[in-house]
């Protein structure tokens, strides 16, 4: 069973800098891409960022964080996911998700499926 646990939520003032950390496991997971998504209180979830295993790990991030926000990964050794963010807003406040897509061949076996998995989210407040 895949497994995907983030950390790092927290309090973090106007214009600060925070760090997110998300870890997928599984005995024998094949990890294709992971990303962060995030949900406020009465809106849907949406796209923070993403980053492919392959390909020099393309990026992808969402209009309102491009600049401040950056996603760093060692999916190939750790299946792991990072959000560094800076100048934080209170709009960022919202539960991050961390999203892991992959194959886990040790529950599926050879033909395993492509599939999400999602974490448990952690909370981000913005203020002051």
């Amino acid at each position: 069973q895949v497994q995907v646990v983030e950390s790092g939520g927290g309090l973090v003032q106007p214009g600060g800098s925070h760090r997110l950390s998300c870890v997928a496991s599984g005995s024998i997971f094949s990890c294709h891409a992971m990303g962060w998504y995030r949900q406020a209180p009465g809106k849907e979830r949406e796209l923070v960022a993403v980053i492919t295993s392959s390909g020099g790990g393309t990026t992808t991030y969402a209009d309102s964080v491009k600049g401040r926000f950056t996603i760093t990964d060692d999916i190939a050794a750790k299946k792991t996911v990072y959000l560094e963010m800076n100048s934080l807003k209170p709009e960022d406040t919202a539960v991050y998700y961390c999203k892991a897509v992959g194959q886990d061949f040790k529950t599926y076996g050879f033909n395993a499926p492509v599939l999400e998995y999602w974490g448990q989210g952690t909370q981000v407040t913005v203020s002051s």
